[in-house]
């Protein structure tokens, strides 16, 4: 039996982690990673001990839920959090990264953004990765073959 590839593990961590959202809108999922292990991982959701929005609704201001701390951020934080450098890890995402987060994952020294799905890809932010010289790719999740991979699905 084959392994699936480093990519497509990556990226269906972050599908794994979208499933714990809180957000109603969209569920988000990301991981950052170094020399080939995860470091941290992150979902859209309320701070902790706050208010979710599964159970008190979305915040929204300007068309944007600002009760919800995006997947990429939660990831960040949690390596700020713990001591964990971020200085030339990659990012594997669900959605592409917002303005905000790009500029985030810019600061945070991250040099590879991948993502599964387009969703509002700013130009700015489009922009602004390629003037750090941050490699930004589209992996789309294999689920047929990660599927056949399962024990319990035989």
């Amino acid at each position: 039996m084959e392994r699936i590839s480093w990519d497509q593990y990556f990226m269906a961590q972050c599908y794994l982690l979208s499933l714990r959202s809180t957000c109603t809108r969209l569920m988000v999922g990301a991981t950052i990673v170094r020399d080939k292990r995860i470091i941290a991982g992150g979902y859209n959701g309320s701070i902790a001990g706050g208010d979710h929005c599964i159970d008190k609704g979305c915040y929204i201001i300007d068309n944007h839920c600002v009760r919800t701390i995006h997947a990429e951020m939660n990831a960040i934080l949690q390596c700020a959090k713990f001591g964990v450098p971020t200085e030339g890890a990659e990012i594997y995402v669900t959605h592409f990264p917002c303005l905000q987060c790009s500029k985030a994952i810019i600061q945070a020294g991250i040099r590879k953004v991948y993502y599964g799905e387009d969703y509002h890809n700013h130009p700015f932010a489009v922009e602004l990765f390629q003037q750090a010289n941050v490699h930004v790719e589209k992996v789309k999740l294999e689920t047929d073959a990660i599927d056949i991979k399962l024990p319990w699905k035989r």
